[in-house]
């Protein structure tokens, strides 16, 4: 995979001035690590945007401060609530000799014949996992193939993922990644169906009749 790089340069703001740095076109950020002490940087918004958008927390960057190359994964990106950009990234800075833990996304490809031929429908369970490995070897993401969920109850479970040399996965064996399942009914839609069957074939006029019978018992 091609490298993944981004410019940065130290900043003095911080706090509640930073919004400032937001609308000159700047995106705050900070850097942490093991053997690098928290920096606060800053990137260009529209190009970091773009290299940010989709990425996964297991992709490899190189940030380039002040002359200096460090190899960092996002740990956090904080976005707007309203308009959903970004707004501010933590980097934690990693050694590529010593192996670092990160969520690794699960991605499902192909077509289950389940759903095509049986109407079934695919349920994904998990969609990231932990895992372990060198930075470089961490993998942006596992790769599942449903085409192999030709039945109605067919599963795909942790044990059957096939992981990259090198890369120590946390999760139990039996955990189900995705299944093919039948479509749920709708009791409730359904119960109103025969409630408004019963109306059509008179029920409501019964229902109205027994209880100006039951009023007049009471009178009587």
């Amino acid at each position: 995979m091609e490298q993944i790089v981004v410019q940065a340069a130290r900043r003095d703001v911080i706090g509640k001035q930073v919004k400032a740095l937001r609308r000159a076109g700047k995106l705050p950020a900070i850097m942490y690590g093991k053997q690098v002490a928290t920096i606060p940087i800053m990137l260009d918004q529209r190009e970091a945007s773009k290299i940010l958008e989709g990425l996964s927390p297991s992709a490899l960057i190189q940030i380039q401060l002040d002359g200096d190359e460090f190899f960092a994964l996002v740990r956090e990106k904080q976005r707007d609530v309203i308009l959903g950009t970004v707004t501010h990234v933590d980097f934690q800075t990693v050694s590529l000799r010593e192996k670092v833990r990160s969520q690794v996304a699960i991605r499902l490809v192909g077509e289950a014949p389940a759903t095509e031929e049986l109407g079934g429908l695919l349920v994904t369970n998990v969609e990231q996992l932990d895992m372990e490995a060198l930075p470089r070897e961490l993998p942006d993401h596992i790769d599942v193939d449903v085409t192999r969920l030709e039945n109605i109850g067919d599963a795909i479970y942790v044990r059957d993922l096939i992981l990259p040399e090198g890369v120590t996965l946390y999760a139990e064996p039996d955990d189900v990644i995705v299944v093919v399942t039948l479509l749920a009914e709708e009791p409730e839609l359904e119960a109103e169906v025969e409630v408004e069957e019963e109306m059509l074939e008179g029920g409501e006029p019964e229902v109205i009749e027994r209880t100006r019978r039951e009023k007049e018992e009471e009178e009587d």
